[in-house]
């Protein structure tokens, strides 16, 4: 038992607690929680402070038994413990419990229970002492997340983070560091971060580091390291000294990889050297690598290197294809291209023809025709047939071409077709830019080529998890915006569905399982189709949050965050009932433009927490919408979610009365509204609830 929530054990002398005025003073002045049972488990004695933790008067306690007057979850603590006293005749200590204040607030309490003897060591009750820790756990949880955040900060930057004792030495372990250097922890603890540092930098570095720790100073300074393949990569270091009552307490240090910076420099370099005359187009080049990294899709890439060739090369006309090796043919994506020979199919153009671009990939090298005479010899020599050649050139206005592979990795991916209209002398210069630009466009290529393939399998693993219609039911109009937050190429765990109960009511649920990823797609997939289950076996939402409790603490990880807004309403008169468990409470939109959020006394918990599930009534008069939404809808990075819930309703009490009564409309105004002039970093997810007003004929 720890030192804040030890009580003393009372003393065995035979004392008659029932008379005693000491104790009736202890029971009513004391801090703590205080009961007594006796050898049949019924309470003897409780104090004022007791019933804060059950919420039950001093007198109703006495004589009964725990489970008579207790919740569920109290009683079975309790009940444990006297059991277990009972058979082991030893104390039971530092049980916690959560239960909740007349307000609503969290409360956290740590109860012990002691067998009490009398003089002859015979067994006549049991005492149970009880502590309010919130404050405590509150602190507690305020630390962790802190330390989340700290991780989370750390993890997001990309950097390698470090702890040194006030003198520089190791004290702390470093996983992300040792990952990079190979350096196993016992090597890491004795010999540090220094001994990775190459050998050529490490006098320099270590004698800056010295004086950094004498002067309490910022370390600044980059080496190379070596790293656990025996390479080197460059990294960057920035340490500070953390300073408590004028004493160095320890230093925090951060090392960025900055090799590609290096390396991109030193490319950079290399380029401008070589081209010399060509600075011009070298800073053409670098300004379309910038562009070209930008550019997510192969249509936005294909855009760039048009303009690239359009702007740096003075070129006429510009083509770029695609290597589908199945077909064994390049696929032209720019429309308008012009074939290489009279009688191409279209924009497919075969390997074993003779052409500009499918020279270069077969070859795998650039390919420079300064005239239609250097174009006819090169054809010729790869085999291309006498009259197309001919009948190409007697045709064509252009006069010069540039063909170029596209390469990843040694793998073809395509290539560039560049041409002009007027001869063209390539200079080496010009050979070496067009080479670099080529490289850069087959980069791009490659990952806009992997970005909408990922894209696409992350939509479509996304949208095959959600219902592929709404019901259609006679009194009432469902509707449902989902926005997918899945830029990134991740896949969210926002869901919703509707469907109709065996008696006619319809259900409604709008779901979110925190995190992004396959993992959070299927979770949401376990949770949807365990709902549709117990909702169509018992469809009351205290009944159906139950049993998704236990489904997820049988299916899901401990640390799985999910919430819901799972409601049940009748067609026509919009009766119904609703349940929430952590989620955003819904919004009922009036016809007049009146918004009301309908927040519970008692919100309820994610799935999986130990809770009693409530549910309450939850009306949507004729004429009137009920919005289930996910917080993707209100919260992001620059806006609370209080502010968002403000807003919202907001932003409803400015739609025009031709939207309120339409739910299609009604969801497009409110998504459109919420998220112009932020940034979408989250799955957005609305389902509406309208019923109809009545109308004469009805």
């Amino acid at each position: 038992m720890s030192a804040e929530t030890s009580v003393p054990r009372p003393r065995e002398s035979g004392l008659d607690i029932s008379d005693s005025a000491l104790f009736k003073g202890l029971m009513s002045e004391a801090p703590y929680a205080f009961a007594f049972f006796d050898t049949t488990g019924r309470f003897v004695r409780v104090n004022s402070t007791f019933t804060e933790l059950t919420g039950i008067a001093v007198d109703r306690h006495i004589d009964r038994l725990p489970a008579d007057i207790l919740s569920a979850d109290l009683a079975t603590v309790i009940d444990s413990a006297l059991r277990r006293i009972n058979d082991d005749r030893l104390p039971v200590t530092d049980q916690r419990l959560r239960t909740r204040a007349e307000n609503g607030d969290a409360r956290h309490w740590t109860i012990s229970f002691f067998p009490l003897h009398d003089d002859e060591g015979a067994a006549i009750g049991t005492s149970l002492f009880g502590v309010d820790v919130t404050e405590r756990q509150t602190t507690e949880e305020d630390l962790r997340r802190s330390e989340e955040r700290y991780r989370s900060l750390v993890e997001s930057q990309q950097q390698l983070v470090w702890i040194t004792s006030p003198s520089g030495a190791v004290v702390e372990d470093a996983p992300q560091w040792r990952a990079i250097t190979g350096q196993g922890l016992e090597e890491y603890l004795a010999h540090g971060w220094l001994d990775a540092v190459h050998p050529d930098d490490r006098p320099a570095a270590e004698e800056a580091w010295r004086e950094a720790l004498r002067g309490r100073t910022m370390f600044e300074w980059s080496y190379r390291v070596r790293t656990r393949a025996s390479g080197y990569r460059d990294f960057e270091v920035r340490a500070v000294p953390i300073i408590r009552h004028g004493r160095v307490v320890e230093w925090v240090g951060a090392n960025s990889d900055v090799t590609a910076q290096r390396e991109a420099e030193e490319m950079r370099g290399r380029l401008t050297d070589q081209l010399g005359a060509a600075a011009l187009r070298t800073a053409r080049l670098q300004g379309a690598t910038a562009i070209l990294a930008e550019a997510l899709t192969v249509e936005q890439v294909v855009q760039v290197i048009i303009d690239v060739g359009r702007t740096a090369l003075a070129a006429d006309h510009s083509a770029v294809a695609l290597l589908d090796p199945d077909r064994g043919t390049l696929k032209v994506i720019n429309s308008g291209a012009i074939p290489d020979a009279g009688g191409a199919p279209g924009e497919d153009i075969s390997l074993s023809r003779s052409s500009v671009m499918t020279m270069a990939v077969n070859s795998r090298r650039p390919v420079f025709a300064e005239s239609p005479e250097s174009l006819r010899a090169q054809l010729t020599d790869a085999g291309g047939e006498t009259d197309q050649i001919n009948g190409f050139l007697a045709h064509t206005q252009e006069r010069a071409w540039v063909g170029l592979p596209l390469l990843a990795a040694g793998r073809a991916l395509g290539a560039l077709r560049f041409s002009f209209t007027r001869p063209q002398k390539i200079s080496q210069e010009d050979g070496v830019f067009l080479e670099a630009l080529a490289g850069q466009c087959a980069l791009a290529v490659e990952r806009a080529t992997l970005f909408e393939r990922e894209h696409r399998t992350a939509e479509t693993l996304q949208r095959s998890l959600l219902p592929e219609r709404l019901p259609v039911v006679r009194g009432l109009v469902l509707a449902q915006r989902f926005r997918s937050g899945s830029r990134h190429v991740q896949v969210g765990g926002d869901w919703y569905d509707a469907f109709v109960l065996q008696d006619g009511r319809v259900a409604a649920v709008v779901g979110d399982v925190m995190g992004k990823g396959v993992k959070a797609a299927a979770g949401m997939g376990r949770i949807r189709n365990a709902m549709r289950a117990l909702a169509l076996t018992n469809p009351p939402p205290a009944a159906v949050l139950t049993g998704l409790d236990r489904v997820f603490e049988a299916t899901e990880e401990e640390e799985q965050v999910t919430t819901l807004a799972y409601m049940v309403v009748e067609p026509t008169t919009g009766e119904g009932t609703l349940a929430l468990a952590g989620h955003p409470p819904p919004l009922l939109v009036s016809p007049q433009g009146t918004a009301i959020l309908q927040e519970s006394d008692q919100p309820g918990t994610p799935l999986g927490w130990a809770t009693s599930r409530k549910q309450f009534r939850f009306a949507v008069p004729p004429g009137h919408t009920a919005v289930l939404y996910s917080d993707g809808l209100v919260e992001n990075r620059k806006r609370g979610l209080d502010a968002g819930l403000r807003e919202l309703s907001a932003v409803v009490a400015e739609a025009p009365e031709e939207i309120l009564t339409s739910p299609h409309m009604l969801l497009d105004f409110l998504v459109d509204r919420m998220l112009s002039g932020y940034e979408q970093d989250d799955d957005v997810t609305v389902l509406a609830v309208h019923v109809p007003a009545a109308t004469k004929s009805d």
